[in-house]
């Protein structure tokens, strides 16, 4: 891709840093450029190369019409893996992992569908018909399905590919996607086995700007496709 960043610009943005060396996964040692104060510093190159593979499989998928679920749960990702995810019009997790969200899709579409019908009740005025205490229940029970399955309420299929920021925080997600064979974009940082996915993007995953950099450059490879 084009549009690839230089890897002065992945400097910048702290994409470069790994994590203590104690803490190295062996399978990430062809990604490892040095070590710095007993931290292991990843190899940009290697970044810049993966992230390439990376973009044109996420160009390719959304050209055949396939949608790509983002997923970032830890505190520092949330905002970034949602608003990179709004920006491309693609669903995303940032809230709480439900078991079964791939290998029990069903479940998942059901509560989408209670989400969307207490939505509507609450715009057109359904809601009055009931008690107060009733209506303080409805409320709880949506603020609950939305912040679980608010972002993917749209998703009425499973998605074509995943996009991850730490595999090891959502080793459940990737798990369940490989169950069911579904492709796995990922940062991968030093401390995880980048086996465990199919496009490894050596990265910084802990790092706010590390994190914005890739998810942006994720939903831009989206837009390419969708303008």
């Amino acid at each position: 891709m084009s549009n690839l960043p230089s890897l002065e610009e992945l400097l910048k943005k702290g994409v470069h840093f790994g994590h203590k060396t104690s803490k190295r996964h062996p399978k990430m040692i062809p990604f490892i450029f040095s070590k710095r104060n007993g931290v292991h510093v990843i190899d940009l190159e290697k970044t810049v190369e993966k992230l390439d593979e990376a973009l044109n499989f996420v160009t390719k998928t959304v050209e055949k019409g396939g949608m790509i679920l983002f997923i970032g749960s830890k505190k520092q990702a949330k905002e970034v893996v949602k608003a990179a995810a709004d920006s491309c019009q693609m669903p995303y997790i940032i809230g709480r992992w439900l078991g079964g969200t791939f290998t029990n899709f069903d479940n998942i579409v059901s509560l989408t569908r209670k989400l969307e019908s207490l939505e509507k009740g609450r715009e057109d005025g359904t809601w009055d018909r009931y008690i107060k205490k009733e209506q303080v229940t409805m409320s709880k029970q949506l603020d609950k399905l939305q912040d679980t399955v608010g972002g993917i309420k749209m998703m009425k299929r499973l998605p074509q590919a995943i996009f991850v920021v730490d595999i090891k925080k959502e080793k459940t997600a990737v798990a369940e996607a490989n169950k069911m064979h579904i492709p796995i974009i990922a940062l991968t940082d030093t401390n995880v086995n980048p086996e465990l996915v199919q496009y490894a993007i050596p990265a910084n995953d802990d790092a706010v700007k590390s994190i914005e950099v890739i998810s942006n450059l994720v939903a831009e490879a989206v837009k390419t496709v969708k303008k």
